[in-house]
């Protein structure tokens, strides 16, 4: 049973103690993502000083990192219970990131390349670890009812950090550089993780989460071949994550041509995923609590992608210059005038409906899932199978660009991927293999 069950005490106190914890994950996720989005830009400035043909390059370079640390993380999940898994993996983030400060204070003579392959590794790793991580332990402590009203706003908490850290990265790095920007990030981390073990400490009655989950270190690839439920939820992260990549190589092939400087274009990614962020507190608050509520995530997810098709067909139609607008002449604009601007649309429209709907709605499905489910399979589909998906689109986008793909094909190729995604992830919120809503799964 969860830890926050209603059903065994007043509901005086439990409203109480499930309020408490509502605001205690939302502080703990706010921390954790504004230690993420403080190093994100520092991330994507490498990435925009190379262009998107070396996204093939830094994404292999994480997914192998993936593949080597699953069975790592399965070990840990099987031998250690939930507290000690939390303090290991966030220590060992906090440790790497005050390493990486020299190699930042010297990153004219390693080169942006070079350090941006091993950077870029990292915090992608960091970001999908710290984060999955979260998400089980928010899986663990409130019930499929509870998730459905309460991830919303913990989301909401997320998102509140995700517009702090690059407001601060932005009002920082000018002042101190970009060097300076990884200690803050750790310390921010830090905090994030003593309210993570409270939380589990004060949380822990019962044997389920104070004992390891056991099992196989490799139960989460199994799972993602012969559970239905994990292999939709694969599916659906490999097509999400698609769509998503698509806009961010668009997106850095115009840093690469009209920024220049590390400085400017930290500035400028930072000023992208503030606006994201903005999108995502929108959903958050408007419309996705109030839809899990009355429709479930199923409905949820299809209705997010039908949105990201509508955004990629306008994509298509812009970069095609065939949109009856009177007052414009499209003789007289360049292609770069007019589809830039669309292409921050659409990043910013799909982060808005990735971290505002869709991560929210397929973290619910997670407390109707067993409980080795929730940290096996849901860490190999949030780590490994996202970083397949990376290697897999970055590699087809250089092998289409090389044959003369367009913008409005990529546009119409992603806007196919996303009626998938919303079919995809409808069924997945009526997987068998799922307890009924208004239970929690098995122990």
């Amino acid at each position: 049973m969860p830890v926050l069950d209603t059903t065994e005490r007043s509901k005086a106190p439990s409203r109480r103690r499930e309020r408490s914890a509502l605001l205690l994950s939302a502080a703990a996720f706010f921390l954790v993502l504004c230690s993420y989005y403080i190093i994100r830009p520092v991330r994507d400035q490498l990435s925009g000083a190379v262009g998107s043909t070396a996204l093939p390059l830094f994404y292999s370079g994480t997914f192998v990192a993936m593949l080597a640390l699953t069975p790592f993380f399965g070990y840990l999940v099987a031998r250690f219970p939930r507290r000690r898994l939390i303090a290991i993996c966030y220590s060992f983030f906090i440790f790497c990131l005050l390493l990486f400060v020299p190699a930042f204070m010297a990153q004219e003579r390693i080169g942006a390349e070079r350090l941006g392959v091993v950077f870029f590794t990292w915090v992608s790793v960091f970001n999908l670890f710290v984060v999955s991580l979260f998400w089980s332990l928010m899986a663990d402590l409130f019930d499929n009812e509870q998730a459905n009203r309460l991830f919303p706003l913990i989301g909401i908490g997320g998102t509140l950090g995700a517009l702090a850290g690059p407001l601060l990265t932005t009002a920082l790095v000018g002042i101190v550089g970009v060097a300076p920007l990884l200690v803050v990030s750790a310390g921010v981390l830090a905090l994030a993780m003593g309210i993570l073990l409270y939380l589990s400490l004060r949380s822990g009655a019962g044997a389920g989460p104070a004992e390891p989950i056991g099992g196989s270190i490799l139960a989460g690839l199994k799972q993602a071949f012969t559970q239905p439920f994990v292999r939709l939820m694969a599916l659906l992260m490999l097509l999400s994550d698609g769509i998503g990549t698509v806009a961010y190589a668009l997106l850095a092939d115009y840093s690469k041509e009209h920024i220049v400087g590390a400085v400017a274009r930290t500035a400028f990614y930072g000023r992208i995923d503030f606006a994201g962020n903005f999108v995502v507190i929108v959903l958050q608050l408007a419309f996705t609590r109030w839809m899990l509520v009355r429709h479930g995530a199923g409905v949820s997810l299809a209705i997010a992608e039908v949105v990201n098709v509508l955004l990629f067909v306008l994509l298509a139609v812009f970069a095609l210059h065939t949109l009856p607008l009177p007052w414009v002449d499209w003789h007289s604009l360049s292609f770069v005038s007019v589809a830039v601007p669309v292409i921050a649309l659409v990043v910013v429209g799909t982060r808005g409906l990735a971290y505002g709907v869709i991560v929210p709605a397929s973290n619910t499905l997670y407390t109707r899932a067993a409980r080795e489910m929730r940290y096996k399979g849901k860490n190999f589909v949030d780590t490994a199978v996202w970083r397949f998906g990376d290697v897999a689109v970055t590699s087809g986008l250089s092998g289409l660009k090389a044959i003369g793909a367009s913008i409005p094909m990529l546009a119409m190729i992603s806007a196919t991927a996303a009626a998938i995604a919303g079919v995809v992830g409808w069924r997945a919120g009526k997987s068998p293999d799922l307890a009924p809503t208004q239970n929690k799964a098995p122990e």
